[in-house]
């Protein structure tokens, strides 16, 4: 906590003073700490949970992305709402719905309804994140402490997702893997605590005539459909009725969309949020960021355990060199995104995420560990430089009084990605799990030389416009 006054901002906003300028980054992080650390956690805990509630792999797959399915399609809305009720309103709201779904995925009697649970959790995150970053932004408004404030956030998920892995396999080896969902039950008390004594509460725009229901609605379906589309085509193939039929919902979800929003006095998503070209090319490189890292962590401990027969625990260490760099490379994309703008530690991260991807290609049944070390830290860490830095692009370059609507197109597209990364990386090793690992790792890496090719393109350096 010593470094963090030096986020200071020149004027403070309502609420804040100097004394207490740290506590609004430390009770919005615990919540973001939470929605990441559930990821990480539960991935490695994934082969226990698959076990003990007699759960294959697509079942699996639902538990990560039923959580993630929830949070991407509902981020829009809630970026939204937060922008009409108050960030602070909404972002309490999520943290409480947050906490309690945890207790109901702990206490979970059959996968069904851990995935049910889940789905729930996935409410109370899409409502937190871009209420976080809208918070962030009110109680930071000078832009150098604003980026130091996004890097110090991105640094957070980090160790988040630094943690992930290595207290999930304590966890089961210890109290088991319902552990793993009780631990959210205090950092959610202490969250919701700081948050109501210390985050100051932005201006909300109630002249905004509506929410944009029916495209909500609409936008909801084409993502279900595209995600159980594709992780059902894992076991029913992809010419199987209700895999045609869930892509089928998609398009028309997404037409439907379309339309609604063309019309809407209040659209769900702002057209003029898409003018600015490195908005629109953030936006995509989350997607791409995210399909690509969070598919490989949902593969790793499969093959880990499947393939080299490593106990929970251990794989958790084994996945250190990809996840324990996440917070340096977060820490020090803060640092440089103040210095040089955003797209050089976007454009550098990339690159060396892609390296690290198609660094898993040797990976076999014999292939010793050692020669998954540097892939793995190259992907983590690469990931991990970009994250921050696409942060601040995407807040910099959305007007102010959208700043909950922007967090909430990148978050989506980041949570997009993470689902579909799971989705389809779980169904290319349906008919075996190393050539299912190359296609993937190599599907995954093009997205990210992709996403660097947007980066170089499109976002701007240090002073110039957006």
């Amino acid at each position: 906590m010593s470094r963090l006054p030096a986020l200071h901002a020149p004027t403070a906003p309502p609420g804040t003073t100097d004394r207490y300028s740290a506590l609004p980054l430390l009770a919005v992080c615990l919540g973001y700490f939470m929605v990441i650390l559930d990821v990480t956690v539960v991935t490695v805990a994934l082969p226990v949970i698959g076990t003990g509630l007699h759960a294959g792999v697509t079942g699996l797959q639902w538990v990560v992305d039923g959580y993630t399915l929830v949070f991407a399609g509902l981020l829009l809305f809630c970026g939204g709402l937060g922008d009409r009720l108050g960030g602070k309103t909404v972002f309490l709201g999520g943290l409480g719905v947050f906490t309690l779904a945890s207790a109901g995925c702990a206490l979970a009697p059959a996968v069904t309804v851990l995935v049910l649970a889940r789905l729930v959790q996935g409410l109370g995150a899409a409502l937190m994140v871009p209420s976080s970053l809208a918070l962030l932004r009110s109680a930071y408004p000078d832009r150098t402490a604003r980026a130091r404030a996004f890097g110090v956030w991105g640094t957070v998920a980090g160790l988040a997702a630094a943690a992930g892995p290595v207290l999930g396999g304590l966890l089961v080896a210890g109290p088991g893997w319902r552990s793993v969902f009780f631990l959210n039950l205090p950092v959610g008390a202490a969250a919701l605590l700081l948050t109501v004594r210390h985050v100051p509460r932005p201006a909300a725009d109630r002249s905004r005539p509506g929410l944009d229901l029916p495209a909500q609605l609409a936008a909801a379906s084409s993502l279900a459909g595209l995600v159980g589309g594709c992780i059902e085509a894992g076991a029913l193939g992809w010419t199987h009725p209700a895999v045609l039929g869930a892509l089928a919902l998609c398009a028309a979800g997404l037409v439907a969309f379309v339309w609604l929003e063309r019309r809407s006095p209040a659209p769900m998503l702002p057209p003029g949020l898409f003018r600015a070209p490195a908005f629109s090319a953030s936006a995509g490189i989350g997607v791409l960021l995210n399909a690509g890292f969070y598919g490989l962590l949902f593969l790793a401990p499969l093959y880990f355990q499947r393939l080299h027969h490593y106990s929970a625990l251990r794989t958790g260490f084994a996945l250190l060199p990809a996840v324990g760099v996440v917070a340096v490379g977060s820490a020090l994309a803060g640092r440089l995104t103040a210095r040089t703008g955003p797209r050089l530690p976007m454009v550098v991260g990339l690159v060396v995420g892609a390296a690290g991807l198609f660094g898993w290609l040797p990976a076999g049944p014999a292939t010793p560990y050692a020669v998954l070390v540097a892939p793995m830290a190259a992907a983590g860490f690469g990931t991990a430089l970009t994250m921050p830095a696409s942060t601040a692009a995407v807040m910099e370059a959305a007007p102010g009084a959208r700043s909950g609507a922007a967090a909430a197109v990148f978050n989506a597209g980041r949570q997009i990605g993470s689902a579909l990364g799971v989705a389809l990386f779980g169904t290319l090793v349906a008919g075996g799990l190393v050539p299912g690992l190359h296609a993937a790792v190599v599907l995954g890496g093009t997205g990210f030389l992709l996403a660097a090719v947007l980066a170089a393109r499109y976002i701007p350096r240090a002073g110039k416009p957006t």
